[in-house]
C-alpha cells in the first residue's frame, strides 16, 4: 500500500527536470504543447512562439554547468553574445521558479534558469535551406559583408599565446584519429603532416595577426547548422558561450568557417560569394596567408564532431567522411590562375567579374576598392578628384597597383585564383602582373570587356549621376583614357578572351573558356 504524504511535507521531485517542463502549464497562457529537442548539454523546450534553453547540470572536459551559479552566469553570456548577431532571436534569461515537480517560467527564487529565445522552423537552418536549393546568391555576399563589418567593429583581444593555435589545430587532429578506422589513418597522417608543417611555417605570421589585433571575440562556431534564414537574410545564432578561448580567434579562421561548410555542402560557387564580399569590406587580403590552413582546420574540426555524435548514435558517418574529403581537398596542391581585366571606364569589367568569381571560382580585388582604402576613404566617399588629381594622381595609381600586385601575389602563393579589376591601360602594367603569374607558376589571361565609345559615354554619365560606384571615373577620364590607352599587342592576344559587354554574356561558358588557358 502506497505511504501517505503527511502535511506539510516536501513534494517529491520529479524524475527529472525535463518531464516538468513539458507540462504546458509551465509557461503561461497560449502554450499548448511543448516539444524538447535535447543536446549533450542543454535541453530546449520548443511551445510554438518562443523556446526555452536549459542548461544540464553537467561537467564535461571542455563545459562545465555543475553549479547553478555556473548555470546562470553562461545563460547571461550566451545571452549577450549572441544578441550582437541576432538581437530579434535572443530575448532574455528568465528565472524558473516554483515548486520541482511543477515548476513556472519567469517565477523567483529561481532553481533554474532558461534563455529565452523566439522559436524558428527547423527547415529555416541554412544547411536545410541550401538542400531546397533556396539561397540566393546575393544573400551570401550580404552576409559576407555583414560579418566583416562586425568583426571590423570588436575590439582586439592580444593576449593570445600564438603558439597555442598550431597546437590546438595538431590535437584536434589526434582526437579526430580515435574514431576513423585504420584504413582512413593513412589518410590523416597525411592530414596531420601537412597541418604540422603549415603550422611550423605561419608560427611567425600567427605572432604577427595576434600583434595586429587580428583575433577578436567572435562567434566561434559559425557553420552552417549555426545559420538562419530569416525575414531574406542570413542570421547567425548559437555562439560558443561556455569557453572565451574558442571565440577569441583571428578573424579569418571565422571567416574560414562558413566558407569550408558551403564547399563541404557542394556549393563552392556559394562559398567564394560570401568570401569575396567579406575580403572586399574587411580588407584584410593578409589574411588569405593563414586561409587555407583555417579552412582545413575547420573541416577537420566538423569532422571530429561529427564522429563524436556518431559514436553517440547522433549523427550519419557521411557527415565524417565528407568533412574528412574537403579537408584533403582543401589541403591538396592547385594550379591557380591569374585573370587581369582590361577595359576602359564603362566597360562592365566589375559587373561581368562579379558574375564570375563564384562560377571560376576565384577572389577578387578591385582597384576603385583599393584606391579609396589605400587613402582611408569608404568605398561610398566621393572625393570629386579631378584628372591626374587626388584620387586619380600618377603617384596614386601607382600605390593602387601596387597594392594589387601585392594582394594577387599573395593569392597565388596560397593556391587561390585570382581576378584583379582595373583598367589595365598601360602596357607595364599588364607586364608586371604576367611577371606576378610566372612566378607563383599560374596561368595568366587577360579578360577584355569592351563596348563602343557612346555606350561607355553613357555608361559613365549615368553612374556618375547617381554616385553610387565605387569608382569616380567621370567622362573627362574617359575621355584621356580613350586618347592614351596601350592597346593589347599581338603577344598579349593569344592569352586574352574579349567579352563583347553591349550583348549579353553567357557567364557559364566565359568561366569555362577561362578555366580552360
Amino acid at each position: 500500500m502506497a505511504r501517505k504524504r503527511t502535511r506539510g511535507a516536501k513534494p517529491r521531485k520529479p524524475a527529472n527536470l525535463p518531464a516538468a517542463l513539458l507540462d504546458p502549464r509551465c509557461y503561461g497562457p497560449g502554450v499548448t504543447r511543448v516539444r524538447l529537442v535535447e543536446t549533450h548539454v542543454s535541453w530546449v523546450f520548443l511551445t510554438g512562439r518562443c523556446a526555452y534553453k536549459v542548461k544540464k547540470p553537467v561537467k564535461l572536459p571542455f563545459v562545465d554547468f555543475s553549479t547553478l551559479a555556473l548555470r546562470r552566469r553562461y545563460c547571461r553570456e550566451e545571452l549577450r553574445i549572441n544578441r550582437r548577431l541576432a538581437p530579434d532571436l535572443y530575448l532574455a534569461v528568465v528565472p524558473i521558479g516554483g515548486a520541482r515537480h511543477s515548476p513556472r517560467i519567469g517565477r523567483t527564487p529561481a532553481f533554474e534558469y532558461a534563455v529565452k529565445m523566439r522559436e524558428f522552423r527547423a527547415g529555416a537552418r541554412l544547411d536545410r535551406k541550401l538542400a531546397a536549393n533556396e539561397i540566393p546568391r546575393a544573400a551570401l555576399a550580404d552576409f559576407g559583408a555583414r560579418l566583416a563589418r562586425f568583426h571590423g567593429g570588436l575590439r582586439p583581444v592580444r593576449d593570445i599565446a600564438a603558439g597555442g593555435i598550431g597546437a590546438a589545430a595538431l590535437r584536434n587532429v589526434e582526437e579526430l584519429g580515435d574514431y576513423l578506422s585504420r584504413d582512413r589513418r593513412a589518410e590523416l597522417s597525411r592530414l596531420r603532416a601537412w597541418t604540422q608543417s603549415q603550422a611550423k611555417r605561419l608560427a611567425w605570421l600567427f605572432a604577427q595577426r595576434v600583434g595586429q589585433g587580428k583575433h577578436r571575440e567572435c562567434h566561434g562556431d559559425l557553420h552552417l547548422q549555426n545559420l538562419l534564414w530569416q525575414k531574406g537574410a542570413i542570421m547567425a545564432f548559437d555562439a560558443l558561450e561556455f569557453d572565451r578561448a574558442l571565440r577569441e580567434i583571428d578573424v579569418i579562421s571565422e571567416a574560414a568557417f562558413p566558407a569550408m561548410d558551403l564547399r563541404a555542402h557542394g556549393r563552392a560557387d556559394l562559398a567564394y560569394e560570401f568570401l569575396n564580399r567579406y575580403l572586399e569590406v574587411a580588407g584584410d587580403y593578409e589574411g588569405v596567408e593563414v586561409l587555407p590552413f583555417y579552412l582545413v582546420h575547420r573541416a577537420l574540426v566538423r569532422a571530429k564532431v561529427a564522429a563524436i555524435k556518431r559514436a553517440q548514435g547522433g549523427a550519419d558517418e557521411h557527415d565524417r567522411e565528407n568533412y574528412l574529403a574537403t579537408a584533403l581537398e582543401l589541403a591538396a596542391p592547385s594550379q591557380p590562375r591569374l585573370i587581369i581585366t582590361h577595359g576602359l571606364s564603362g566597360s562592365g569589367k566589375t559587373s561581368v567579374t562579379d558574375e564570375l568569381v563564384s562560377r571560376l571560382p576565384a577572389v577578387r580585388a578591385r582597384s576603385d576598392l583599393e584606391r579609396k582604402r589605400l587613402h582611408g576613404l569608404a568605398a561610398s566617399a566621393r572625393t570629386g578628384s579631378a584628372l591626374g588629381a587626388g584620387l586619380y594622381a600618377a603617384d596614386a595609381t601607382s600605390r593602387t597597383y601596387a597594392a594589387l600586385a601585392e594582394i594577387a601575389d599573395r593569392l597565388l602563393r596560397n593556391g587561390q585564383t585570382a581576378v584583379i579589376d582595373a583598367t589595365f591601360l598601360r602596357r607595364r602594367e599588364r607586364l608586371e602582373f604576367r611577371q606576378i603569374a610566372a612566378a607563383n607558376a599560374a596561368r595568366f589571361v587577360i579578360l577584355e570587356c569592351a563596348a563602343s565609345p557612346a555606350e561607355l559615354r553613357r555608361r559613365v554619365a549615368a553612374r556618375d549621376r547617381a554616385r553610387r560606384d565605387a569608382s569616380e571615373a567621370n567622362l573627362a577620364v574617359l575621355e584621356h583614357q580613350l586618347r592614351s590607352r596601350d592597346p593589347l599587342d599581338r603577344a598579349e592576344r593569344r592569352t586574352t578572351v574579349t567579352v563583347d559587354t553591349e550583348r549579353p554574356v553567357r557567364y557559364g561558358s566565359l568561366a569555362a573558356r577561362l578555366r580552360g588557358f
